[in-house]
């Protein structure tokens, strides 16, 4: 296994005991709505299919998915985000693995998963390099989707993050990125798009895009 990337960005190392706990505390109603856009893309995703759930975080997609009939391994580098997902899957009383993994070097075979969602992570990665080294690790595990959340810059939410910093307010760790630009990282990859999800999207900058490898034919 090669070395580990160099820390380059906050996301990678935030999520101490503290941050992660404090995580936890989502809205219910921005939960629920999260969850419906998951849903939609899903609805694509057979019931069959294995499905990777990087990162993780506390394991609230692994949770959904998994009590929809998927069979869900979940992964992430934080461990004090790993024990909170492992409490929460033993709680559920729900069979899915949970291993700590990077999701830039994942120790997992080429297409060793059928479907991969990664959501709430992509806006963290601050620079071109870091986004298509991680999708392209995403792509070499995916046998044939991955779902990928990411912050839209054509939002009234990513206006607002730029004029607060214009005026001198506290710059945003969120990194906003076009759809055409995340799906030039995909198209390197050998993946093409299928289908864009957002709950509002010129009002909330968080999409869902589902992508698959191109010439894979079974379900």
């Amino acid at each position: 296994m090669s070395e580990e990337p160099p820390v380059t960005y906050r996301g990678r190392v935030k999520y101490d005991e503290r941050t992660a706990k404090k995580y936890q505390a989502r809205k219910s109603g921005k939960h629920r709505a999260e969850m419906r856009m998951v849903d939609r893309a899903f609805a694509l995703v057979p019931r069959s299919h294995r499905v990777l759930d990087v990162p993780c975080g506390g394991g609230r997609v692994t949770l959904h998915l998994a009590e929809r009939g998927y069979a869900v391994t979940a992964a992430d580098l934080s461990d004090p985000m790993l024990e909170i997902a492992r409490e929460n899957v033993a709680k559920n009383k729900l069979n899915c693995a949970v291993e700590k993994q990077d999701l830039e070097q994942l120790t997992f075979g080429d297409r060793a998963f059928d479907t991969i969602i990664s959501f709430r992570l992509f806006h963290h990665f601050p620079t071109r390099e870091i986004r298509q080294r991680a999708v392209n690790e995403l792509c070499r595990v995916a046998r044939k989707y991955v779902a990928l959340s990411y912050f839209s810059p054509l939002s009234v939410t990513s206006a607002k993050r730029i004029l607060r910093a214009a005026l001198g307010g506290r710059k945003t760790e969120k990194h906003a990125t076009p759809l055409r630009e995340v799906r030039g990282y995909f198209a390197a990859a050998g993946f093409r798009l299928v289908r864009d999800f957002a709950q509002l999207p010129l009002i909330h900058t968080m999409h869902l895009a589902l992508f698959e490898r191109i010439g894979e034919t079974r379900p």
